[in-house]
């Protein structure tokens, strides 16, 4: 298998350096791309911000702050003490949370088969892994077989809340695939006492504005394919969840939440999901 990040997304390499950037992340998980990436759309991020407009840094911060507090309450109340974080790409959450809670938190990182293992690498080079922590490949697609989301559950306590987390997954799937995913996602959260999945998400209505448009053009280009917009408004996207199989689902604005810090430009733009399955 191939030990390079040469497959890696620009995102994601760009998505590691901002968050070691503002302080998120470890300087293991960084790479020069990502430090060259960043560096090369700071005018751009900057002058949309002078002028109050979305930007990039922006709505991947204000995503990421939003998941993490949601998470950091649900294992402060006992509800989570397992989490499965999928695409995890250079994440620093399985390290930061295990940081923070230690032995009271199983953590597993899961993506696709290269960036697993160039994450484990960095991981332990870094010295970041703890007992309880691990990463390994996952296919999200898949209903059955040694990759798929069942078969890593199946290795897990069935007596302990687990917690399901995506960030910046589902914009580049259509609706079926996400759809798919969300009923794996809660059929397996069905086998344990609590289960919790949470993702960000970008809905139509909340991106119709010139410069939402504008910049959402930009983001197409910087993925280098299609960013999917499947639900026009909160209530469509709350039915199709609670369809697959969640008992309860809520859409956060990250802008109300407290816990999740200042906000910048673009923190519009995205909503947070919190669905349950009992």
């Amino acid at each position: 298998m191939a030990r390079s990040s040469e497959a890696i997304s620009p995102t994601a390499h760009y998505t590691g350096y901002a968050w070691f950037h503002h302080g998120l992340s470890h300087q293991a998980l960084v790479t020069p791309q990502g430090r060259l990436l960043f560096n090369a759309l700071r005018p751009l991020n900057r002058l949309a911000q002078a002028w109050e407009r979305p930007t990039v840094e922006g709505f991947l911060l204000a995503r990421h702050r939003a998941i993490d507090s949601l998470l950091e309450q649900a294992i402060v109340e006992g509800r989570v003490t397992q989490v499965i974080e999928i695409a995890s790409g250079f994440s620093p959450r399985g390290w930061d949370f295990k940081r923070r809670h230690g032995s009271r938190l199983r953590y597993i990182e899961a993506d696709l088969p290269q960036m697993a293992e160039w994450k484990l690498q960095r991981l332990e080079r870094g010295g970041l892994l703890q007992p309880g922590h691990r990463v390994q490949p996952l296919d999200a697609l898949a209903d059955h077989g040694p990759a798929s989301l069942a078969a890593l559950a199946e290795r897990l306590d069935p007596a302990q809340g687990t917690a399901i987390v995506t960030e910046g997954l589902l914009n580049y799937f259509d609706r079926e695939s996400v759809l798919g995913m969300w009923q794996r996602f809660a059929a397996v959260l069905s086998r344990f006492p609590q289960g919790l999945y949470l993702s960000d998400l970008h809905l139509a209505r909340d991106n119709q504005g010139t410069s939402q448009r504008v910049f959402g053009r930009l983001l197409s280009a910087f993925v280098r394919g299609r960013v999917h917009l499947h639900f026009n408004g909160a209530e469509q996207a709350l039915d199709q969840l609670r369809a697959s199989g969640f008992s309860t689902a809520e859409l956060h604005d990250p802008r109300q939440l407290p816990q999740a810090g200042r906000t910048q430009p673009g923190a519009e733009l995205v909503r947070v999901i919190e669905a349950r399955s009992r």
